[in-house]
């Protein structure tokens, strides 16, 4: 009778196991975070193709946000952030909301996960929104095609 008693203990015990042991033991954990910086390609900026900040490089980040490239954060401590999401959109790639704050100087609030050395960001709302601030037109003229 005691066999059959622990036959029912042992599983649940041995599914207990391995359920927990399945979760990642690294998975990053959220932490509710405020950001203000430039909002930035990561492509331009990684690269350093052309000058990848402000007024100078505007036109070419709203074409490489249009077409998929990564959009970032270049927060005021010099961290970027990787924007995953914002709000309740539900596309990545000529995000309406990242397009429209493309270069822009904003405040964020959002859910930041780091793993690896990398800050991704869950963008929940868009606190500020202060426009292009960083007049580098002057210093560089309109990158790539421009007068």
């Amino acid at each position: 009778m005691q066999r059959f008693f622990l036959a029912p203990v042992f599983t649940a015990l041995l599914m207990a196991i391995i359920a927990f042991s399945t979760t990642p033991a690294d998975a990053a954990a959220s932490k509710r975070v405020k950001i203000t910086g430039e909002v930035i390609d990561s492509w331009c900026y990684i690269t350093e193709i052309m000058y990848p900040e402000g007024s100078a490089h505007h036109q070419c980040a709203l074409w490489c946000t249009a077409g998929g490239v990564p959009v970032g954060i270049l927060a005021d401590d010099g961290q970027i952030y990787m924007v995953l999401k914002v709000g309740s959109d539900t596309t990545n790639v000529a995000n309406q909301t990242i397009m429209k704050i493309q270069s822009h100087r904003v405040a964020v609030d959002g859910d930041l996960y780091e793993r690896d050395g990398i800050k991704y960001l869950l963008v929940a709302s868009v606190l500020l929104d202060e426009g292009i601030v960083k007049k580098t037109h002057d210093e560089y003229g309109i990158q790539p095609f421009g007068n």
